[in-house]
């Protein structure tokens, strides 16, 4: 359960409007138009823009990620990266594209049923915790399962508990999944501005 105070925020309820303002209604799913031309489902553009990036920082070199024991690059990536491979921004917005339109969101959609009709905030807080914790994990988790009774409220607050990496609680995650910091908007305060109570 969250540590701290799980509330709606300005900043949150802002950012959520701010993606649905440029998103349009297709056959019951929002999307919005990607810098590449393409559709995106507002729910992954509001996931990669307000926490995936913000939350993962971006880096150009690959580094050793000591708590996953895994290389990682451009936005928390890990597929496929080895020692010294430096990738190019393009390079980083192309992967993160790439992975999200053809694992991550297929993934939620596939694992909970009608996925992408539910609560955008709510579908953005389970494409980030998907990103950081891997769709398996998601899938079978609490938060899932809540959302899939229609409990987004609880759901928002169940998937605070996945503050752990290597067995230890990080304060990083704890604001991740919480309610973040000065300058990043937290996963469940994302939700929350975006599902009824």
């Amino acid at each position: 359960m969250p540590i701290n105070t799980i509330k709606s925020s300005a900043r949150a309820r802002g950012a959520i409007a701010a993606v649905m303002a440029a998103a349009t209604l297709i056959g019951g799913v929002w999307f919005v138009k990607a810098p590449n031309g393409e559709q995106t489902p507002a729910a992954v553009a509001l996931a990669v823009e307000t926490l995936v990036k913000p939350w993962e920082g971006r880096e150009l070199k690959a580094y050793w990620d000591s708590y996953g024991k895994v290389w990682t690059i451009c936005d928390g990536d890990t597929q496929y990266v080895r020692k010294g491979m430096v990738e190019t921004p393009a390079g980083c917005d192309a992967r993160l594209t790439r992975r999200m339109m053809g694992e991550f969101y297929p993934a939620l959609t596939k694992c909970i049923a009608s996925f992408e009709t539910k609560p955008v905030a709510w579908q953005a807080m389970m494409v980030s915790l998907s990103w950081n914790v891997g769709t398996g994990a998601a899938c079978r988790s609490t938060a899932a399962r809540l959302g899939r009774a229609g409990k987004f409220y609880d759901s928002c607050i169940a998937a605070t508990a996945w503050n752990k990496s290597g067995g230890r609680m990080l304060i990083g995650l704890v604001r991740r999944r919480e309610m973040g910091d000065a300058e990043r908007i937290g996963e469940a305060e994302l939700c929350v501005s975006g599902v009824d109570g």
